[in-house]
């Protein structure tokens, strides 16, 4: 399709569609049919030339017809950059006469074509501004200043403080930061206030001005290294006022006499500035005020309207555009200047590479001619991108001059060159024919390069056919490539959407085939945003149109449009909503704002979401009262498992209510047995606690945890006896350290008592009588107490228990004692490794010998270790002749027996065999 073809956009609301949608049906993807273009050789003919370096040329975007009742002067105007809104307010408070009527708010497309009316209510307003979200800001003398979206619907509203309350706004100005859109405030006591980003609100209270008993002849915003300043002219003088400090700054180079600034502008990009005196003069220099660029004497001493920056970006900011009541007038480092007549009330508006000048009738755009432009139709070009144009139309006319022209642009090796420049030049026609007849020559050019990449032609013929569909009247926004690629694809789709088009917004995602999440689905989750605001439509029919539009359309959240809904007082469309959204996690805290907790519980629990159904229990144990709430518990046995969880570690009298509720007396009777230790100090009090605990065991005819329970109850009362009695602490141990503490204190008697009392195993009893004799070091205890009767473990652990605590003499007492299946491993524990080879030798055990050989270590075992050796070789050879007699028995029996597997198996020679 060739770059300008009309291509309409049909698209529906579907069946739940109901009055007409907030679309242009049949807008096409690229402008409507302009008028036929001008001849090349007049195509200069509105180039005014500023000086040697540079052109300027004003065309027309649109013929503006919005049938205004006010002239501009008699309204606040402000219109937002990037091809942004029109808002006006007629001022009825400058004219005493209209002082009885109320003003009206209105708010228009760049085309004229209105947006919004309402009938401001408020208070008197100083200024109009707009952020850098397409929000209008209205701030009021009271220092209130109200947010208003693009369609008129009030959004917040927010203060500048006690002070400007106290002593009202004289002026205000709205300006954009890289953190966002900020206020500036002079008051009635000409003291400045300013946040620097509306969304994070953070007032700042500017130093004072010394001296300073009237309001400033003018001021303006600066943002200089990340921080926002305010520059103010008093008299001859200025000041740069920070949050610390009020400096006074003199600009380098002013013509002398000055006696007062009338008018300063700051570019957009906030890198230089321009200053009015009542000289005539305009200075231009750096936003620091370090260095001048340069000084025009305009011959008018009459204050300015308006005074803005008009420069192409990133190049150097040269030219200032000033109007008065009928003129405008274009300066720069050119000794002349570049003058308009001004038929009607005009406002200027700066933007990134220009200005646009709007008036009652007209909407222009003045910019500086683009360098590629200039090179290719400014009279008499020989550059590359002019000759291809040339050959290109006499190609279409079969003339022999396409080949003169394409060979002069080979010989210079220029073509490539040539058709960048038609591509870029395209790019900053304003006209659709323009753009192709560029675009053709490109195309024609690159039909004799060999390896041209296609890539910056296609994407320039898909930039200019979503600039030309969106600069189209109906459409209003009039963009030019250098602000449409500062601006981004996504934030031009998202300016789409706060207008309501989605139709042209979802045709240009597809159109350049963006990723559905960033494109389709995003533009369609803000249509069903938009749709449930229709509250002349019914619920079913809402929520049917939505899904049958989305399905199952990837990132969209059909929990923020049920959000949106039940903001619009529709919670029942929001309910309907949410069933079809697939994530619970995404259901349930609105379902908990919209007071359905039950239902929230349901969904949580079909999550399988642990951390969801507690949020859900908490809010339902806050928003019901006990009864109810355990009764809801009762249906749900999961939320009541995982609440009885919750209860363990936070609310232990809820939960014995829960189990007491339930009859469920294992529970019961645990959850006593966790009192007893927690919650009581006494003895008496964790007897009583046990003795409720085995109580309840016994009606859940758990036996065994009952008498578990009564041998504790008689623990700890036999352990409080034993405090009282020995002193010392025993409250708490276990029924073993309680044993080991009373040997370990010399009560051994005792110990053997309470072992006989609870039954303790004689082999458990040693163990612990062992383990306590050998921490205290009594040798001569433990030595009677071995020989008391036969050890039940035998005696291995005491060799073991005595190397332990590195006493190796009581150690070898035991070793003799130990029995032949652990007497070698006795001995190398105590060290007598030749005394264990013996003893392996002499069961020749091979795996004691092994054991032995790899305790072996150093000269001193040498010995021991050739021992080892010979014996195992003796012993290997006893089992080979054993296996000689038996094989040979076997070949003797057996003649058919091959001599190579007898010798293989014998390793002798077959013939002796035989």
């Amino acid at each position: 399709m060739a770059v300008g073809q009309p291509r309409h956009v049909t698209w529906t609301g579907g069946s739940g569609s109901a009055g007409p949608e907030p679309v242009l049906g049949g807008c096409p993807l690229g402008a409507a049919q302009p008028p036929p273009a001008p001849a090349m050789d007049c195509y200069t003919a509105n180039w005014n030339p500023l000086g040697d370096s540079a052109f300027y040329r004003k065309y027309e975007l649109y013929s503006m017809d919005w049938d205004l009742k006010e002239e501009l002067r008699d309204c606040l105007v402000a219109a937002a950059p990037y091809g942004g809104p029109i808002a006006l307010l007629r001022n009825p408070w400058r004219k005493e006469k209209a002082a009885s009527v109320r003003p009206v708010l209105e708010i228009y497309s760049a085309s004229g074509l209105p947006l919004a009316s309402l009938l401001w209510k408020s208070g008197p307003v100083v200024s109009l501004g707009w952020s850098a979200e397409e929000e209008l800001l209205c701030v009021q003398e009271d220092g209130v200043v109200l947010v208003y979206g693009l369609h008129g619907d009030f959004r917040r509203h927010f203060s500048m403080g006690n002070e400007v309350l106290q002593n009202r706004v004289l002026d205000a100005r709205i300006f954009h930061t890289e953190f966002g859109s900020g206020v500036a405030i002079l008051t009635g006591a000409h003291r400045f206030t300013l946040s620097a980003n509306v969304g994070d609100l953070k007032l700042r209270r500017m130093p004072e001005v010394p001296g300073l008993q009237s309001a400033p002849s003018c001021w303006t915003t600066l943002c200089q290294d990340r921080v926002a300043h305010i520059l103010l002219a008093v008299g001859p003088d200025l000041y740069l006022l920070d949050h610390a400090a009020c400096s006074a700054v003199t600009p380098p180079g002013l013509a002398p006499g000055v006696s007062s600034f009338l008018q300063m502008a700051v570019s957009f990009t906030y890198r230089h500035l321009a200053l009015f005196t009542d000289t005539g003069y305009i200075w231009m220099g750096t936003a620091s005020l370090k260095e001048k660029l340069c000084e025009f004497n305009c011959n008018i001493r009459a204050p300015p309207k308006q005074m803005v920056w008009c420069s192409r970006p990133r190049s150097k900011e040269r030219a200032v555009v000033v109007a008065w009541e009928r003129r405008l007038m274009v300066v720069g480092d050119a000794p002349e200047s570049i003058q308009f007549v001004l038929d009607e009330d005009s406002y200027l508006v700066p933007e990134l590479d220009g200005v646009r000048i709007f008036s009652r009738s007209t909407h222009e755009f003045l910019h500086e001619v683009p360098v590629a432009s200039e090179e290719i139709f400014k009279i008499a070009s020989m550059a590359p991108g002019a000759l291809l144009l040339e050959a290109q139309k006499e190609y279409e006319k079969e003339s022999q001059k396409a080949d003169e022209y394409l060979r002069e642009i080979q010989e210079l090796g220029q073509l490539t060159q040539a058709v960048q420049q038609c591509i870029e030049a395209a790019g900053h026609e304003h006209r659709p024919d323009m753009q192709k007849s560029l675009l053709r020559a490109a195309s024609f050019g690159k039909c004799f390069l060999d390896r041209f990449p296609p890539d910056s032609f296609v994407r320039m013929c898909q930039d200019l056919r979503v600039l030309n569909a969106i600069r189209d009247y109906h459409i209003g926004i009039p963009l030019t490539y250098s602000q449409y690629k500062q601006l981004t694809i996504q934030v031009l789709l998202d300016r789409l959407v706060l207008r309501r088009l989605y139709p042209l917004a979802i045709q240009i995602c597809e159109y350049l085939r963006l990723p559905e999440v960033q494109g389709v689905s995003r533009i369609l989750a803000h249509w069903a945003c938009y749709k449930v605001q229709q509250k002349d439509v019914s619920d079913e029919d809402v929520a049917r149109a939505i899904n049958q539009k989305l399905g199952d359309t990837p990132g969209v959240s059909y929990s923020d449009i049920a959000a949106r809904a039940y903001g619009c007082g529709r919670t029942e469309l929001a309910i309907k909503l949410l069933e079809y959204e697939p994530r619970s996690g995404e259901q349930v805290p609105l379902l908990l704002k919209m007071k359905r907790s039950k239902l929230a519980l349901s969904k949580a629990i079909e999550s399988g979401d642990t951390d969801l159904v507690f949020t859900v229990l908490l809010h339902l144990k806050n928003e019901l009262n006990r009864g109810d709430f355990f009764m809801t518990l009762r249906n749900q046995p999961m939320a009541l498992s995982l609440y009885r969880q919750f209860c363990k570690h936070q609310e232990l009298e809820t939960l014995k209510d829960l189990y007491n509720q339930d009859d469920n007396h294992q529970e019961l009777g645990s959850f006593h047995i966790r009192a007893s230790y927690a919650a009581e100090e006494r003895i008496e009090g964790r007897v009583a606690a046990l003795q409720t605990a085995a109580d309840a065991f016994y009606k859940a005819k758990n036996e065994f945890a009952a008498k578990a329970t009564e041998d504790q109850m008689r623990l700890l009362r036999l352990q409080r006896r034993l405090e009282d009695e020995l002193g010392g602490r025993f409250v708490d141990l276990s029924l073993h350290d309680t044993v080991t503490t009373l040997v370990l204190g010399g009560h051994s008697k005792r110990a053997e008592q309470l072992a006989r009392d609870f039954r303790i195993p004689d082999k458990r009893l040693w163990w612990l009588k062992l383990t306590a004799l050998a921490d205290l070091e009594d040798w001569e205890e433990l030595e009677k107490f071995s020989k008391s009767k036969k050890s039940p473990i035998g005696y291995l652990p005491f060799v073991e228990i005595c190397m332990k605590q590195h006493n190796k003499y009581e150690a070898k007492k035991y070793a003799s004692r130990v029995g032949p299946e652990q007497k070698v491993k006795a001995l190398l524990l105590v060290g007598d490794v030749a005394q264990a080879a013996d003893v392996a030798i002499e069961h020749r055990n091979e795996a004691e010998l092994t054991l032995v050989l790899s305790h072996c270590t150093g000269a001193t075992d040498a010995a021991t270790a050739d021992k080892i050796q010979r014996a195992r070789a003796q012993a290997q050879k006893k089992r080979g002749n054993r296996g000689l007699r038996t094989c040979g028995d076997s070949v003797w029996r057996n003649r058919d027996l091959k001599p190579s597997c007898a010798g293989r198996d014998l390793g002798a020679s077959p013939q002796l065999l035989w």
